[in-house]
Parts: structure tokens; C-alpha cells; sequence
């Protein structure tokens, strides 16, 4: 079969078999025939078969077979692509009908960290309500650890929030980056000033945020020797915030979430700004695609709006 002699085939569409798409993609997922006869639990000649009359229908070789597996070949790679997305959209005609109907019942249960400030998922919740007035939206706050464990062990649906790491069971959409500032009170000697190394902060009192704190976060205190002198402790960033507002103590806040006060004057940054820590805030869901109708479309939602934001 010759790649370079393909004529666009106006009828493939009417004519293809769509069991023959769908397993094209278990060989590629599994890793080769044998393993997705194995899991389609079928003999491993009537795959094979399968592939070949794929590929005659196609009119190019999909995949390149070897001792040890499969490779796929450029037009195995675009048609891979195009049948994801086909099983994706398949996957969704259920939620969309039920939206469709005014029919969706249920809770959406989210889990974030404290002081989130994302233009994008607030206008997903208020568009999700508009669209599914019956559906009931659960918030819960907590630490960032508290977050990842709430979403492995089934206790909500939708999660933002940071992760030092990767877990396998987890899903990860890069919904913004967070950038944190040390910032003291009006009443503290250094406001109105800059610091040039985040040395010379290690004889402050800090206001620390516990549990809630950021790896990212605690590593750089601890290179600079900073917080060693615990002046307060609040597991909230809003609540350190206040506490720092107060004069307890300087500490490291998300530079959205102080805006406000910094702009009222109650909050000086103390670091240029090429010197904030930054880290991505994820939106996470749980791996498994069984997901009920209400999370399946609140998450839809969220991705449609960060991704169309992202190209814009």
C-alpha cells in the first residue's frame, strides 16, 4: 500500500466498520495483537483479521508488527487520534442527552485548596448552574494532601489543586500558575521596601501555613533558613493572610489571593517580583471514565472554557 497514492475516499464514512476502529485502538493501547486478544478476549488470528481489514478499508498500513509489539505508522498515528476522539464523543451521548432533556439530578463534589482565584472555573460554575439548575454544587476546603486523598478514595469527583508529584489514579488539566510573595504589614519595618535575597529575611518571625503549605514553598524556606521563628500558624490562606495583615508575623501568600489587601494597602510585597516562586494549579478528577452525568459535565465545562481561554 503506497501512502502517496491516496485519493480522498468521499465514501468511507458509509462504508467502514466501526468495531474495526475500536479495535485498532485496544492493539495500540494494549501494545500489540496478542495482548488485545488476550483482553478482548478473542482468538488472536480473528485480530489480526480485524487489523487487515482495517487497513484495506483505510488503504494504508496502520501498524508495523515486530517480535515484541506494535509501531504505529504516521497514518496509524492521525487515524489513532481521530478514534479517541470518536470513542470520547460516543462516551458523552448519554450526559448530553440527559442535559439536553433538562433531565440531571445529582452532586458535584469538589475539593480545593484555600483562596483559589481562577476567572475560568468561577465563570464554569456559574454557566454549569445556568445549564443544570437541579444539580446540587458541594465546596469543600482543605489542605493540598487532603485534596489528592479525597479524590483517590472516592470522597469527591473534582479536585484544584497542586501536586509535588503525580498519582497514578489521578487525571491532571494545568488549569493556572499560582506565583506566592512574602509579604509583611503596614506596621513592619521593611514595608514600602524590597528585599534583594530572601536571606535577609531569615531573623523575621513567620506566619506559616501548616498542612496547607506547598512543597514548593517549603523547600525554599528551608534553603534560606526561613520560618524558623514561627510567630503564627493558621492552616487557611486566608486566615494568614489576616494574621500577617495583623502584624504576627511576614509569610508567604498567593500573590492573587493578596491583591486586594496589597492594593489597600494593608500587604507589602516583599520580593521583586523575577523572584516569586511559581507552580501549576491543577484540575484533577479520578482516572476511571465511569463518571456520573452532573461531574462528567461540570468537568466538560471547566476544560471547554480554560481550553478556549488558553487559545485566545
Amino acid at each position: 500500500m503506497d501512502d502517496h497514492a491516496m485519493l480522498p475516499d468521499k465514501t468511507f464514512a458509509s462504508r467502514v466498520d466501526w468495531n474495526l476502529l475500536r479495535t485498532f485502538v485496544e492493539i495500540v493501547r494494549a501494545g500489540g495483537i496478542g495482548a488485545a486478544a488476550r483482553k478482548l478476549n478473542k482468538q488472536q488470528p480473528s485480530i489480526s483479521a480485524a487489523l487487515k481489514r482495517l487497513e484495506d478499508q483505510v488503504g494504508v498500513q496502520l501498524l508495523n508488527r515486530s517480535s515484541t509489539g506494535v509501531e504505529m505508522t504516521a497514518a496509524g498515528t492521525a487515524l489513532l487520534g481521530l478514534c479517541e476522539d470518536m470513542l470520547e464523543a460516543a462516551r458523552m451521548v448519554p450526559h448530553q442527552i440527559a442535559q439536553a432533556t433538562k433531565r440531571i439530578e445529582g452532586v458535584v463534589r469538589i475539593q480545593l485548596i484555600s483562596a483559589v482565584t481562577s476567572r475560568e472555573f468561577d465563570d464554569a460554575i456559574a454557566s454549569f448552574h445556568r445549564r443544570n439548575p437541579n444539580i446540587h454544587i458541594e465546596i469543600r476546603v482543605s489542605p493540598w494532601r487532603a485534596v489528592l486523598d479525597a479524590l483517590e478514595h472516592g470522597e469527591a469527583e473534582i479536585g484544584v489543586g497542586y501536586d509535588s508529584n503525580v498519582r497514578g489514579g489521578l487525571v491532571y488539566e494545568p488549569l493556572f500558575v499560582e506565583r506566592q510573595q512574602v509579604y509583611c504589614s503596614r506596621s513592619h519595618p521593611l514595608f514600602g521596601h524590597r528585599v534583594a535575597r530572601l536571606g535577609e529575611l531569615k531573623d523575621e518571625g513567620f506566619v506559616l501555613t501548616g498542612d496547607d503549605e506547598l512543597d514548593t514553598i517549603t523547600r525554599l524556606r528551608r534553603r534560606y533558613h526561613l520560618g524558623t521563628k514561627v510567630n503564627g500558624l493558621a492552616e487557611d490562606i486566608n486566615e494568614a493572610s489576616r494574621l500577617i495583615a495583623l502584624g504576627v508575623g511576614i509569610g508567604f501568600l498567593p500573590v492573587l489571593s493578596a491583591a486586594d489587601a496589597v492594593a489597600k494597602g494593608r500587604l507589602w510585597p516583599l520580593l521583586h517580583a523575577d523572584a516569586e516562586p511559581s507552580y501549576d494549579i491543577f484540575l484533577l478528577a479520578r482516572a476511571e471514565p465511569s463518571r456520573d452525568t452532573a461531574t462528567q459535565l461540570f468537568l466538560d465545562e471547566v476544560l471547554r472554557r480554560h481550553r478556549a481561554q488558553s487559545k485566545a
